[in-house]
Formats: C-alpha cells, structure tokens, sequence
C-alpha cells in the first residue's frame, strides 16, 4: 500500500524538523521519515556539542515560534575577543557597541533538538519513526520513496522530497550526487570547562599554529570548547590524561579566566569541508548538513543549513500559493541558485580563515596579526566582520533574514 504526501523530509534532526515547522500550517499534507527512535536521538553524544546562534539564526526561531520556548536555556554573547597565540594581533566585538543585544547566543543542541521535537510532536505532522530509506524513483508527477521499517516495507509518493538526513545522507547517495571534499588534517577535540573567573559573556576565539581555539559560554563560570589540533595531536591528548590535556589547554588559552577544570567527557571530531556537488536531482532537493559541512572555526555550520531551510520555506509557500507544482524542475533549480551565493560567501570564508590562522609561514603571521591589529580600530570593518559572525552579511542592517511565517496559512 502507497502512502501519498506533497511533502516528505527524510530526517528529523533540526533542519527537517525546522523546515516541517515553517510548513505546518499551509495546508500541505507532510511526512517526516527518521532512521531513529525518539530515545536515540535523545541519548545520542551529538547532543552534548554546543550551538553558536548567529543573531539571524535568532530571528527566525523566534519567527518559528521556537526561540521563546528555549531562549531561557541559551547564553548570550556579548562581546568576541580574537586573538593569534604568541603574536601581538587581537580584536574585540561587542554587542553595545553594535547596538543589538547579542552577537549570538550559545546552547546545547539537545535543548533545542529535543524543544524543536516536541513541537513536531504536537502538530499534525505525520512522524514516520524508525524508518530507513533503501530507494527513491523520480517520475513525471511524483517521487516515491521506499522505506524498511524493521522487516516490513513501505512505499510513500510526494511531489517533493527534502534530504535533510545529515552529513552521512542517504537520500544524497541515492540521489547519486557526489561531494567534493578538503581535509584538513584536524580533529576537533570538543568539551566543556569551570574557570576560576567569571567569561562575562565573551566568546574567544585563540588561533594558535595548529588550529583555533574557541571558548563559548554557556554559564557565568563555564564554557564550551572546541579545539582545534593536528590528527597527531589530537589522537594524543585524548589518549593521555586529564591532567595533561588540561594542562595543554592552559597553555594554549592562557590564564584569561583562572584555571580550568573539566565539567564534561573529551570528544573527538576529524574535520574536513565537505560540499554536494549539486542540491536537486528529480524531485528531490538536499539541504543542511547533506550539502556542506563546515569547519567549527566560525561556527556557521547550523546557522547555515537554518538558511537553506528559511529560504526553501518561503520559496514553497509562494509556489503552493499559486497552486504551482512544488517539486518542479524549474522551481527547485530557482532554489538551488538562490542559495549558493551565500554558500559560496560563508563556505569561502570559513575556509579562507582556517587556511590563513593554521599556519605559522612567518611572513603570513606578520600580515595577519597587522590585519587584526588595524581591523580593531577600523570601525566599518569590524562592522563587517561582526556581521559575518551574526550571520547577517551580505544584507542591510535593517534586512531581516526572516521569512513571514505568520502569514503562512491554507490556501
């Protein structure tokens, strides 16, 4: 028996639930299909990492009706300080002196994993848990998708379907859509620590000759790490001590905010840029992290893939509006083009700043640490760079990345 759709999203992580969300009120009939049980999820190490918000990333899970429910457990960042160990080059952002009341805010993805969930929970949104995809045909009119369900088989048809599986996507390998990829010969060991000083709500970001180090807030005394090393190194320190690795750690940061103890297990992360050669093939369309993944270096990641999901939403409420095809051809490559000049802008910059901070050629460290040196006494600048971290560039200061959900509603 065929289950027939307009929509289905194959994941249930936070982009395809997010995108489900923005949708569940247009009157589209929709399916979410996720590989795992909602107690899996729930216990998955994946949820302990940190989420650097941009302010973007904000507006519009306040515009989803999400940020009120969960702004309570988040951390504001007030100010970011950025530094190159063992050279005289620092600047400093501040929210005040941009006038907005963060720069970011900073929670753990579980929180919002599991908030996110349970609204999907309560809608009328048909969940289809544990489910595997094994194959997808696109036809003329339809996409059917056939799903294992423990040893039974199911078979749903949609208009559309939405890839937001993750990194390891199945809907993109069976879309046979290739990935272009750089390693970058480093693992991000990834933690949280106590420090015997108050963060005061400062996000630092220490770029040292094996990769950046960032401490995010998340309590008046504690902050998320995620560290950047060498595969070497790395594989070192989480075999030797905790003594030792923290020991390393305050030599690397210095003692900024006191001395540091661990609050949280070490884990390790290989890293490298990831990125789909293509974001539709048929009727199909990949988003978030099954088309790029990004180095942690300036935390755009999530801020991204939130992006592709706000732009897709928009772009399918205008499409159902006018009662046109949702998984045309024409309109899905619309949406592809729509999104690659902010993929190439964030991917182009994320990249270009582990490539110039990983790297001690002295000539290259002299220019960099000038550059930070000046960047914090050029006003306009700054601006820029501040804007990049609060995911806004590219747009007006009064442009807002949010898409008029409030106005969604049925045809």
């Amino acid at each position: 028996m065929q289950q027939n759709y307009d929509l289905v999203i194959v994941g249930g992580g936070l982009a395809g639930n997010c995108l489900a969300l923005s949708l569940k009120d247009t009157g589209l009939k929709i399916a979410i299909v996720e590989a795992n049980t909602p107690e899996q999820l729930k216990a998955s190490s994946a949820g302990d990492r940190a989420l650097a918000l941009a302010a973007g990333t904000v507006m519009v899970l306040n515009t989803l009706g999400i940020w009120q429910g969960i702004s309570h457990a988040a951390t504001a960042i007030q100010h970011i300080h950025i530094s190159d160990r063992g050279h005289f080059g620092k600047t400093r952002l501040s929210a005040q002196k941009e006038h907005v009341d963060a720069l970011g805010y900073v929670i753990s993805a579980r929180d919002l994993e599991a908030y996110v969930a349970n609204l999907v929970a309560e809608s009328t949104i048909e969940l289809i848990s544990p489910a595997r995809v094994v194959g997808l045909m696109s036809g003329d009119n339809e996409v059917c998708i056939s799903l294992k369900q423990g040893n039974d088989s199911l078979t749903l048809s949609a208009r559309l379907l939405v890839g937001a599986d993750g990194g390891l996507s199945s809907v993109r390998q069976l879309l046979d859509i290739a990935q272009q990829t750089t390693e970058y010969g480093q693992t991000a060991l990834v933690t949280t620590v106590k420090s015997t000083l108050p963060n005061k709500n400062t996000a630092f970001e220490r770029f040292t000759a094996s990769g950046p180090l960032a401490l995010l807030p998340i309590a008046k005394n504690e902050c998320a790490v995620v560290w950047t090393r060498t595969n070497e190194d790395a594989n070192a320190l989480m075999l030797g001590s905790e003594a030792d690795f923290l020991a390393e750690l305050q030599h690397c940061f210095g003692f900024k905010l006191g001395q540091f103890s661990l609050t949280a297990p070490r884990r390790a992360f290989p890293l490298s840029l990831i990125r789909a050669e293509k974001m539709v093939a048929g009727r199909a369309v990949i988003i978030g992290n099954a088309v790029h993944q990004l180095h942690p270096v300036a935390g755009q990641g999530f801020n991204l893939g939130l992006r592709d999901v706000v732009q897709l939403a928009e772009m399918l409420v205008k499409q159902h509006e006018q009662n046109q095809d949702i998984g045309a051809a024409d309109f899905l490559k619309d949406f592809a083009l729509s999104r690659k000049k902010d993929h190439d802008r964030t991917i182009g910059f994320t990249d270009t700043v582990v490539k110039i901070f990983s790297n001690e050629w002295l000539a290259l460290a002299v220019v960099r640490n000038i550059g930070l040196a000046l960047l914090d006494h050029i006003p306009a600048a700054k601006t820029l760079l501040t804007r990049h971290a609060m995911g806004l560039a590219g747009r007006t200061p009064t442009e807002s990345p949010v898409i008029p959900i409030n106005r969604m509603s049925p045809p």
